[in-house]
């Protein structure tokens, strides 16, 4: 994790942020070395970067989890693929495609029954609109609700997994 603290002490080090060398312990290599020669863009870039170094260090940290995160699933949230054992004579693991509605009811389930089409396309790793067509398909199946909310925002809902104490506010 980058620090604003460190980031603001290599601003001030290198000469009111001239030299670069903040933007250097951020990861913006480029940016550095043109710092690096040009006095900080003749001192107009390091002013910048003074005013907007707390988002710029956000972003690097950002940047560096989703590096670090890259393929990988939230914990609570298991990805579409999902394991189970085989006895087939042989110990060994088979893993196996997790079904759409699976993921749909997984997802309502941790949302109390709420969900979009984002949602899903995101856990599913799929496009927005196979997610949509998917949710529609369980709304015409009668498994789900769809509701707008009064901001507008399309909802699909899962009556079952709903929480009775937290209704949607529509």
């Amino acid at each position: 994790m980058y620090s604003t603290g460190i980031a603001y002490l290599l601003w001030l080090f290198s000469g009111c942020g001239a030299l670069g060398f903040h933007r250097f312990y951020l990861g913006k290599i480029p940016t550095g070395v043109l710092w690096m020669f040009t006095g900080g863009m003749a001192m107009i870039g390091s002013i910048y970067d003074f005013f907007t170094l707390p988002r710029q260090v956000r972003e690097a940290n950002i940047r560096q989890a989703i590096v670090e995160n890259a393929g990988k699933y939230p914990q609570n949230m298991p990805g579409p693929q999902s394991w189970r054992s085989v006895n087939d004579g042989e110990s060994r693991i088979v893993r196996e495609k997790e079904s759409i509605e699976r993921i749909i009811l997984r997802i309502a389930k941790a949302n109390k029954g709420i969900l979009t089409a984002s949602d899903i396309a995101l856990s599913a790793n799929i496009s927005i609109e196979e997610a949509k067509k998917d949710l529609d398909a369980m709304v015409s199946k009668g498994y789900a609700e769809l509701r707008v909310r009064q901001s507008g925002a399309i909802v699909y809902t899962i009556p079952d997994l709903m929480d009775s104490d937290d209704p949607l506010v529509i």
